[in-house]
């Protein structure tokens, strides 16, 4: 069994339009939909709320309804009555307000997979809530009823990969760990070996790396542990100081800072490759699909060319000098100005924007290729090294 999950409302994407949006998503695939609704406080209006969104777009597959943060069995009762006789959909089940099945959230509003361990008890709890109020044998039947899915031509993986083969290191522990995981994909057909490293427990980088990739997460989570490591952040600035291409985004670039500013004002020492500061904010900074238009070639884009990510951030970096190249100007829909964001330093780039390397595929191309530039001369001064020194 497939389950996609979508994000924000069924018909939320890029802009006004469906582009992005879970609906479109559904019609590409001929997925069937089951759209979760809060309840609370719903009872006829329960109704109103899915004819709109059954009639909004006719071509969207609604295969049936989910209530969540329901009153109790009658209501319920009434709630499933009103939807399947006036909105014409089939309900498969609820979930009652039941403080004990809520699941936690950070101040982004997400909880890493990383801390699964630590609700395995709670997920038990929520597991036994749907069983109590789901049919979950009518789920099922209607995942089952979708159609195969439709073969693509081509894709976005190469047939051979690129020369030469190199040795990516990618941090992803419970700090670092937002990455779309077909842009890794794509890396490794591409000919990548990709070594996972771990921001708070490894003392030094693995030898023979040719390229780094700090992505985002929650450093703000983990400050104390990250600055006391001070073994893996010296080993980071050996590897800049060498040349080594090392692209940061969002909490990576937090990570490269100099410090850390956190949600109470304490500031935390961090690995000081870009000489300002990061402070966190308590609203929300940015969020949304973006564009971005390269304005300083770097080692995913050359000038002027255009890569597409998405932003979420709660910080903002502060004190960082003016003669530093920008590395994008950000667009979101309707945006005709743009935003300066992030950074470029000789053969490392650092920005807030969540690249989506499958969109292109050329960055990433770019990415080794500087990655193999980096290996051949190393290779040729005959230094094997790790960046501590040791060998």
């Amino acid at each position: 069994l497939c389950l996609i999950e979508g994000v924000m409302g069924l018909y939320d994407g890029r802009g006004a339009g469906e582009e992005g949006s879970s609906a479109q998503v559904a019609k590409w695939l001929s997925t069937p939909v089951v759209l979760v609704i809060d309840a609370r406080s719903l009872a006829r209006s329960g109704a109103a709320l899915v004819l709109g969104y059954r009639l909004f777009d006719p071509a969207v597959p609604l295969a049936g309804v989910l209530l969540n943060r329901v009153g109790s069995p009658r209501h319920y009762t009434l709630l499933r009555k009103a939807i399947e006789e006036e909105a014409g959909l089939p309900v498969l089940g609820w979930i009652g307000r039941r403080q004990e099945v809520y699941l936690p959230e950070r101040h982004l509003g997400l909880l890493p997979t990383s801390e699964k361990d630590a609700l395995s008890e709670h997920l038990n709890r929520l597991e036994d809530s749907l069983g109590d109020g789901i049919d979950l044998k009518r789920l099922v039947a209607v995942a089952r009823s979708a159609p195969p899915l439709p073969e693509g031509e081509g894709g976005i993986f190469p047939a051979e990969p690129l020369p030469p083969a190199v040795r990516i290191g990618v941090v992803r522990d419970a700090a670092f760990h937002f990455y779309y995981q077909d842009g890794l994909d794509l890396l490794e057909a591409l000919g990548a070996e990709l070594v996972f490293l771990n921001a708070l427990e490894d003392g030094v980088l693995p030898r023979d790396l040719d390229g780094l990739y700090i992505g985002g997460g929650f450093p703000e989570m983990f400050l104390h542990r990250l600055a006391a490591n001070g073994s893996f952040m010296e080993d980071l600035r050996e590897a800049f100081y060498r040349g080594m291409p090392i692209y940061a985004e969002c909490g990576g670039l937090m990570y490269l800072c100099r410090a850390i500013v956190d949600f109470e004002g304490r500031e935390y020492p961090m690995a000081g490759l870009l000489p300002g500061i990061c402070r966190m904010q308590r609203r929300r900074v940015a969020l949304g699909y973006v564009k971005a238009r390269v304005l300083t070639g770097n080692i995913l884009a050359g000038a002027g060319e255009e890569l597409r990510g998405h932003e979420f951030h709660y910080s903002s970096l502060e004190e960082m000098p003016e003669g530093i190249p920008r590395a994008y100007l950000l667009y979101q829909e309707g945006d005709s100005r743009g935003k300066p964001d992030g950074y470029v330093m000789n053969n490392l780039l650092a920005s807030y924007l969540h690249l989506h390397l499958a969109s292109c595929p050329q960055a990433a191309e770019r990415f080794l290729h500087h990655c193999g530039r980096y290996k051949e001369a190393r290779m040729a001064a005959g230094c094997k090294f790790s960046c501590s020194g040791r060998v």
